[in-house]
């Protein structure tokens, strides 16, 4: 396992900056995941650690060794970085079997037949490929090949892994299967993994840490809780989330003690949000609300906020209800079953409330406050 060190990176490409002096801290063993938009970098950054890209500026360090300084004109090439990449193509060798796809980088190290036997079947049956070492690329599924390409990266016992996308080409369920995969690999090889994705269930899910980023920037840097429950900024808050984030544009004020927020959607509706020292008040906020954290009620509820019923989607372990307020439009999930919301109908008057969230400056955009959390 080595740490990678990452400091003051900028790669551009002509007038395009796509990394932005970036500076990243990955610790030995970790699974880190570049998660954003297309175009936000993480693939760029990527292919700076590879050694793929060249950067215009900035350090990169593997543990003591430094990989590449564009003040010292240092930059060890890919072969002799010691790292294993797996793209969202397979790459896979047509006319070689999987035993022999696996086992080529082993050959040319100097191995001899039995050690490759060994390391080639050991990594087989750790990604479930056990049976298949005879089988050739088109007889396999999309997802048994890219089994194989990692299987061929992993066997030489890399200390660092770079994934981009590697499953962007495989349908969701089988997404969903490959995960565990990975993430069982992850636990049982330990090396220090750093995977790309636009996807946010895959860094949710994988991840020791999620770095966020945004126009070659990173947003966010934290666990997987951190960035879901307590993002940064709106950027992250409404990237993070399926359904999408809730915002609320209001204006804080005390009344009588106690912090109230009023609405400045056009409505004027006042709703109350537990007290906290370090609430703004008197500034213009915006709350931003997941839609497991808004509550629902058919019945009127002092303090709430009431809302029009557009739809309502069953989805059988849950049901998304879509409601209106004046100048926003709110998705709320209840989970259970979905005769938990059949009494709704649309243009129904509902109230809302909110178990959590987080207030964010609406200048800034940054998070000021989180509420309803359990320490």
């Amino acid at each position: 396992m080595q740490e990678i060190t990452i400091t003051g990176l900028t790669k551009r490409f002509g007038d395009v900056t796509a990394v932005d002096q970036l500076d990243l801290s990955i610790r030995a063993g970790e699974f880190v995941t570049l998660l954003g938009p297309s175009g936000c970098g993480k693939t760029t950054t990527l292919r700076c650690i590879a050694g793929l890209e060249e950067s215009n500026e900035g350090e990169i360090r593997f543990g003591d060794r430094v990989v590449f300084s564009a003040a010292e004109g240092i930059n060890v090439t890919p072969g002799k970085r010691g790292l294993g990449l797996v793209f969202q193509n397979y790459a896979l060798w047509p006319h070689m079997t999987v035993f022999k796809n696996v086992g080529f980088g082993l050959a040319h190290r100097g191995l001899d037949r039995n050690q490759i036997l060994e390391q080639v079947e050991k990594i087989l049956e750790l990604l479930g490929l056990g049976g298949y070492a005879e089988r050739f690329p088109s007889e396999l599924s999309g997802g048994q090949q890219q089994r194989v390409a990692i299987a061929r990266m992993v066997v030489a016992e890399p200390q660092i892994l770079l994934f981009d996308e590697p499953l962007s080409n495989l349908d969701a369920k089988l997404r969903m299967t490959l995960r565990a995969e990975l993430k069982r690999l992850h636990s049982e090889i330990k090396a220090t993994t750093v995977y790309v994705t636009h996807d946010q269930l895959e860094a949710l899910t994988l991840s020791s840490r999620i770095t966020v980023m945004r126009e070659g920037e990173i947003q966010h840097l934290g666990t997987p809780r951190e960035v879901y429950h307590f993002p940064a900024n709106l950027f992250v808050a409404e990237f993070m989330g399926n359904p999408t984030t809730n915002f609320l544009p209001a204006h804080v004020q005390s009344v009588d003690g106690r912090t109230d927020c009023v609405m400045t959607d056009g409505s004027d509706h006042s709703f109350y949000l537990p007290a906290s020292a370090s609430m703004p008040i008197g500034q213009d906020i915006t709350i931003a609300v997941r839609p497991e954290d808004v509550l629902l009620s058919a019945e009127e509820v002092a303090g709430a906020l009431p809302a029009i019923v557009y739809t309502t989607l069953p989805t059988g372990a849950e049901c998304i209800t879509y409601v209106k307020l004046p100048g926003s439009d709110l998705e709320i999930v209840v989970k259970g079953a979905e005769e938990d919301l059949t009494c709704l109908r649309d243009n129904q008057t509902v109230w809302l409330s909110f178990k959590r969230g987080n207030v964010f400056d609406a200048v800034s955009g940054v998070l000021v406050e989180s509420f309803g959390f359990a320490v």
